[in-house]
């Protein structure tokens, strides 16, 4: 009788050790990124002392299926990058500065060329987002999950002062301003999934220039870390919110303080084709606000005074932004949105 082994069941220890091997050769050899040492039984990190009161925050998320048009594409160089975005971008929402990222890979059969270009995109989005790659995990699952299949999770930890802490009031007549997006970022894809499976169609469709709808859908996360710190540093705004999941309808909600609303104009969006193309297939527009960011990776809310020093601030970052609302007082907070007029999806 043969005799059994960790590898016979699924598991191989040495392919494993192998890709640690090479996350540290890729880390080694990037000069931007900030170092840390992979392979320990943990990473650490020392607190900058100048800090006062230093309140530790974190974050973790994941990609959802995204990782699915990758899969379809064949391209896993980007999907990193969407991990540490998805975390980074919540962290600055809380005004806490990205500290060190750590990521987890599950799949069935490890398979090292495409967990490396993951990584890559991992340590691309750390570079943007100033943090360091201080570890992870990869496990092979046999028999849990499929060979050629494997999921993402991403950890996060940022640093914020304690001190002064800067919460300034929300007031009828603050501006929303939108931060436009790269795309649909890592959210609402099991709905275009759905689109796509339904309607037979092929990744390689031409929608917006030369860009197909593969190309298109696997655009990568936008990174807001460095305007959003420096605009709080400065004052500038007063909150903002990580539209994810639950699109603006669920997620600017959260940033809203009692007595509050907003009130979004609808015609003043900018919408990418790409949603434009999603809303063809007869999703209504409720439902493409309530899945999607329509265009907006962040939404902010600032003081009407502050619009020009907003403006002086952004420009370096190459951003671009609308203006699409504004805040009112009200008692009833059975809606803390309204949306006025409607989304232009055929311009």
């Amino acid at each position: 009788m043969k005799k059994l082994s960790y590898s016979s069941s699924g598991v191989s220890i040495d392919k494993g050790n192998k890709f640690v091997s090479q996350i540290k050769n890729l880390i080694q050899k990037d000069k931007q990124l900030k170092r840390s040492d992979i392979g320990g039984f943990s990473g650490q990190f020392p607190l900058d002392s100048k800090i006062k009161k230093p309140i530790l925050v974190g974050a973790t998320d994941g990609v959802g299926t995204k990782i699915e048009i990758a899969r379809m594409m064949k391209n896993y160089r980007t999907i990193g990058i969407d991990l540490v975005a998805m975390c980074v971008n919540d962290l600055i929402v809380d005004q806490a500065k990205p500290l060190f990222f750590l990521d987890y890979i599950s799949t069935g059969k490890l398979d090292i060329e495409k967990a490396s270009n993951i990584i890559k995109g991992i340590i691309d989005g750390c570079k943007k987002s100033n943090c360091s790659l201080l570890g992870g995990e990869t496990a092979e699952h046999p028999d849990v999950e499929a060979k050629n299949k494997f999921d993402l999770a991403g950890f996060c930890v940022g640093i914020k002062s304690g001190i002064n802490s800067y919460k300034p009031k929300l007031v009828k007549g603050d501006i929303i301003i939108g931060l436009r997006s790269s795309g649909l970022h890592s959210n609402g894809y099991s709905l275009v999934r759905k689109i796509i499976k339904v309607n037979n169609l092929k990744l390689t469709k031409k929608i917006d220039k030369n860009k197909t709808l593969g190309e298109l859908l696997l655009e990568p996360t936008k990174i807001y870390v460095e305007p959003i710190l420096e605009l709080f540093s400065k004052k500038i705004i007063k909150t903002c919110a990580h539209i994810t999941g639950g699109g603006i309808t669920e997620n600017l909600p959260r940033s809203l303080s009692k007595n509050i609303i907003a009130n979004i104009d609808l015609g003043k969006m900018h919408v990418p084709k790409i949603f434009k193309f999603i809303k063809s297939y007869d999703i209504s527009e409720k439902e493409m606000l309530r899945t999607f960011n329509c265009g907006y990776g962040m939404l902010l809310i600032i003081n009407k005074n502050k619009i020009d020093k907003f403006q002086n601030t952004i420009k370096k970052f190459k951003l671009t932004y609308d203006k699409i609302g504004n805040l009112d007082y009200s008692i009833d907070q059975s809606k803390k949105i309204k949306f006025n007029g409607k989304i232009n999806f055929n311009e």
